[in-house]
């Protein structure tokens, strides 16, 4: 007898992202992201703006996912949605939206947590795409999130090291603020990064035990190394934006990978990927894609629409939760710190 398909809607709302995905077993039938450009305007994201519009997002993302992947809300086996961690404004109104949608239709409802969303995205089955294998260290890197997780099964992983102060995805936009970039400039970098030399300009790099990170001293080498050249040259900046750019970016990548290299040496792991939205930067993949043939690594980098905050790869969670049959009921609440030990 055939095994019955799975069918899972995911709900992602951690951040400014509103996002609603359809997955039928592993595979996404429909993946819809709106985005809020009115953030734009304030050089970051503002929590409360960020959830009035995950108000007024929500209802048609959702419905949007459903037409686009052909599936009636009656035949949706359960609900996942991203708990924490996030904007707990914005995560109040995934979670609020998930719980009224499963009571209604009642259907089992899944929390995840955002950050193992990240890493499971490299389970989506996806034609000519391999998939690592247990156990694996995965480098996951964001806006708000540096971690190294070993990650032994589906649902077991480990934060062997993480962010002591800033993450690298604020360092890079907070680099770009500098260089007068809009909101947000970490692609700006990237893109720019691709015309400069790396080699240009040296700013600090900390010196942290083990397998932690920190970018705070960096973002303050960048802040003071801009404010005297600006001084003795006002057009600085504009002369010498691309070499600017590209000595960041390769500072922040010589960071990550250092701190991946050790630990992948110390647990003589071969298996490495990168999660998140920094991810998607070039000088980082490439870097790993070169550091993997010279240790031979087996590389794992995640394709760009799951690289960002998307509700795909909270529904391959929940898929993995289900067949464990790991439910919360309507007492769940969002949770704005919500460590990756903790479901």
């Amino acid at each position: 007898m055939a095994q019955k398909d799975i069918i899972i809607l995911g709900i992602e709302s951690s951040c400014d992202d509103t996002s609603a995905a359809v997955l039928k077993n592993n595979a996404v039938l429909s993946n819809l992201t709106a985005g809020q450009k009115v953030h734009e305007l304030y050089g970051g994201v503002v929590p409360e703006l960020a959830s009035r519009a995950h108000q007024q997002n929500i209802i048609p993302v959702v419905d949007g996912a459903l037409k686009l992947a052909g599936v009636d809300i009656n035949e949706i086996d359960a609900i996942a949605f991203t708990r924490g961690p996030g904007l707990l404004g914005s995560l109040l109104v995934g979670t609020s939206f998930a719980k009224s949608f499963a009571l209604s239709l009642n259907k089992p409802l899944i929390e995840v947590n955002h950050m193992m969303g990240h890493i499971l995205a490299h389970f989506i089955d996806d034609e000519g795409k391999s998939k690592p294998e247990f156990p694996f260290l995965c480098l996951t890197v964001s806006g708000g999130h540096t971690q190294i997780v070993l990650v032994e099964d589906y649902l077991k992983m480990k934060v062997l090291g993480s962010t002591i102060d800033d993450a690298a995805g604020e360092a890079f936009d907070k680099a770009a603020k500098l260089l007068g970039f809009p909101y947000p400039g970490g692609v700006k970098i990237d893109q720019h990064a691709k015309l400069g030399n790396p080699n240009a300009f040296d700013f600090a790099k900390p010196v942290i035990k083990g397998y932690d990170f920190s970018f705070s001293g960096l973002k303050t080498s960048i802040l003071y190394f801009l404010q005297k050249k600006s001084a003795q040259h006002p057009n600085f900046i504009d002369e010498n934006l691309n070499d600017l750019c590209a000595s960041i970016q390769r500072t922040i990548v010589e960071i990550l990978m250092k701190k991946i290299t050790l630990c992948a040496k110390d647990l003589n792991i071969k298996q490495i990927a990168i999660a998140g939205g920094v991810s998607a930067n070039s000088g980082l993949r490439h870097a790993l894609t070169e550091t993997g043939r010279e240790k031979e690594w087996e590389v794992f980098i995640p394709k760009f629409e799951y690289c960002t905050d998307n509700a795909a790869m909270i529904a391959i969670t929940g898929k993995y939760l289900f067949d464990k049959n790991q439910f919360v009921d309507q007492s769940v609440s969002a949770k704005a710190r919500l460590p990756l030990s903790i479901k």
